[in-house]
């Protein structure tokens, strides 16, 4: 997990820790799970919790991640993608 903060925005980038490193490929569909972006913070559900109640945007990557976002509420199981079989989704929250 990896925070980012400007100005007023707060982005969340999470994945599961196994997909770090991976080139994910479906279609015209790509994503790699860089280190760089992703960060290599291992959180709590509940950090990752938290950091969602309150951010503007969220990149969620992996079954682990997505599945509790969309359990919690945050994203709707509508608008998750599957890159290479592995469960991708987005949230922007205008303020």
């Amino acid at each position: 997990m990896k925070i980012y903060r400007q100005g007023k925005e707060l982005l969340v980038a999470a994945s599961d820790e196994h997909l770090i490193g991976r080139k994910l490929s479906e279609g015209k569909l790509r994503l790699e799970v860089k280190e760089a972006f992703y960060g290599t913070e291992q959180g709590t559900e509940a950090l990752l919790l938290q950091y969602l109640k309150i951010c503007t945007i969220a990149n969620l990557v992996g079954a682990v991640v997505v599945g509790l976002a969309v359990r919690e509420g945050f994203i709707d199981i509508e608008a998750v993608i599957l890159i290479d079989g592995v469960p991708h989704a987005q949230l922007a929250r205008m303020v």
